[in-house]
């Protein structure tokens, strides 16, 4: 016997805008067609996401994650945005968390590569491994800058100006 829909779970997921209607569908075992239909049928609105998000940069500023008491069976915007914003907190904190693993794995290849002698024998190694180093830097540079909401057209233009140097240098090796 098929369970019934959350379709107060779903309302929430498709009004916070945070996850694509697919994606909603598949959380919850529901067919695609049949959130939108309910959507249009109850004139549901996917007019959360910038609240959402304005919510997860407020926590991420001050990294405080509430947990909410008993709901009431009729949830608010808040309550709605609250929860919405602290998935996506959670998220971005542990995208940070995983760069800087990464960010320590890049460094130790450049460490390795700095103290390498480089000679005819293995030049070609040595080139390969920087082109790896160079392009794993600059992901976790990227990865970083959106992690910690840097990026800027100002930001960009110092990454893709630093990314223009690392790859001149890298053809130089």
């Amino acid at each position: 016997m098929a369970t019934k829909p959350d379709w107060e779970a779903i309302e929430a997921d498709f009004r916070a805008g945070s996850l694509s209607i697919r994606a909603v569908a598949e959380r919850h075992g529901v067919a695609e067609s049949s959130i939108r239909k309910r959507a249009k049928k109850h004139g549901w609105q996917r007019d959360l996401t910038e609240k959402v998000q304005k919510a997860a940069r407020d926590k991420l500023v001050r990294k405080e994650v509430r947990t909410n008491g008993a709901q009431d069976a009729v949830r608010t915007d808040e309550e709605i945005v609250e929860e919405a914003s602290t998935e996506a907190a959670s998220v971005v904190l542990a995208h940070r968390s995983d760069l800087a693993q990464w960010r320590g794995i890049a460094q130790k290849l450049c460490a390795a590569l700095q103290e390498m002698d480089v000679d005819e024998a293995n030049h070609d190694k040595f080139s390969r491994s920087l082109n790896a180093g160079v392009d794993a830097q600059l992901k976790v540079i990227k990865g970083e800058r959106q992690a910690y909401n840097l990026d800027t057209e100002e930001g960009d233009k110092d990454v893709n100006s630093l990314s223009d140097l690392m790859d001149e240098l890298s053809s130089e090796a």
